[in-house]
C-alpha cells in the first residue's frame, strides 16, 4: 500500500496520508515522499492548490513510534534522521507558493498537528481533536509548533496547549484560533473541495505574492513591509491576470484567472 494518495483534478491537488492502520504516522519514508510530492505539486502549473487529509479515522498520529522504537533500541534515536526530515517537510510544506489546506478529520497530535499548522487553512471536522503530545512524552515542541502556536493563539494558550497537553476538540479549536472552520464529519471533504475550488479559480499568482508578504512580513518594520508590497505588487501588475482583471471590468464580466 502507497503511505500517499494524490489525485488533481481542476486545478485542486488532494494529497491524503495513506497508512490508516497507523493512524497515518509519519515515519521517515512518508516524510520524504510527501516532500518529493510537494515538490512535484509545486513545480506542475495544472496545481493552483493543494489540500491535505488522512485516510481513516485520524489525521495524523505524529511520528512513528514504531519507528522511533527501533532506532531506540539499536541506540540511534538521535541520529536515524527523524526529526531532520521531518524539520525539511515542514520547512517545504510553510513554504510552498500555493495556498494550501488542510481538511482536518479525526485526531491530529504532535508532528501531525504541526502539518496542519504549516497550512494556509484549516477546516476541522466536528470530530477532529488537536493534541501537541511533546510534553506528554516528556519532550519539548517540535516540527515548528513552538513557532506557529503563538503566532496563531497567542503565547498563553500556546503554552496551555503545549505545557498541559491538554485534548482540545474542534470547538475548541475554532474559539482560540487554532482552526478557521469548523464542519459536519460527513461534509469535510465537500467543505475543504468548495475552498479549493474558489482559490483555484481565483489570481494564483497574486496568492502567491500575498502570501510571500504574509509570512515574510512578521520580521519587517513597516518600512521594509512597504518596499516589499511595492516590489509584489509590481510583479503582479505584470501577470496576465491583471490584464484579464481589466479586460473583463472594461466588458463588464468575470474574470477568467489562469494564475500567470
Amino acid at each position: 500500500m502507497t503511505t500517499l494518495l494524490s489525485q488533481v483534478e481542476a486545478g485542486i491537488a488532494r494529497i491524503t496520508l495513506n497508512r490508516p492502520q497507523q493512524r497515518n504516522a509519519l515515519d521517515i519514508p512518508t516524510l520524504k515522499s510527501l516532500h518529493a510530492l510537494l515538490d512535484s505539486h509545486e513545480a506542475d502549473p495544472a496545481v493552483r492548490v493543494v489540500v491535505l487529509s488522512g485516510a481513516g479515522r485520524s489525521f495524523c498520529a505524529g511520528a512513528d513510534l514504531a519507528e522511533w522504537a527501533e532506532a531506540d533500541a539499536r541506540g540511534a534515536l538521535e541520529t536515524y534522521g527523524w526529526t531532520e526530515t521531518a524539520h525539511a517537510l515542514m520547512t517545504r510544506l510553510h513554504g510552498l507558493a500555493k495556498p494550501t489546506i488542510a481538511a482536518i478529520n479525526g485526531t491530529a497530535v504532535g508532528a501531525g498537528m504541526d502539518l496542519t499548522l504549516c497550512c494556509d487553512f484549516r477546516i476541522a471536522a466536528a470530530s477532529a481533536r488537536f493534541k501537541a503530545g511533546y510534553t506528554g512524552m516528556a519532550y519539548s515542541p517540535d516540527a515548528g509548533a513552538s513557532w506557529h502556536l503563538p503566532r496563531l493563539i497567542g503565547a498563553e494558550q500556546a503554552k496551555r496547549l503545549l505545557f498541559l497537553d491538554e485534548l482540545w476538540g474542534a470547538e475548541r479549536a475554532l474559539a482560540v484560533g487554532l482552526v478557521g472552520e469548523v464542519c459536519a464529519d460527513e461534509r469535510l471533504q465537500e467543505v475543504a473541495g468548495e475552498l479549493a475550488a474558489r482559490l483555484a479559480a481565483g489570481p494564483t499568482f497574486a496568492f502567491t505574492q500575498t502570501k510571500a508578504l504574509i509570512r515574510d512580513g512578521a520580521s519587517c518594520n513597516l518600512a521594509q513591509q512597504l518596499e516589499a508590497e511595492l516590489a509584489a505588487g509590481l510583479l503582479c501588475g505584470r501577470s496576465e491576470d491583471a490584464a484579464e482583471a481589466l479586460r473583463a471590468v472594461a466588458e463588464k464580466r468575470a474574470p477568467q484567472f489562469t494564475g500567470r
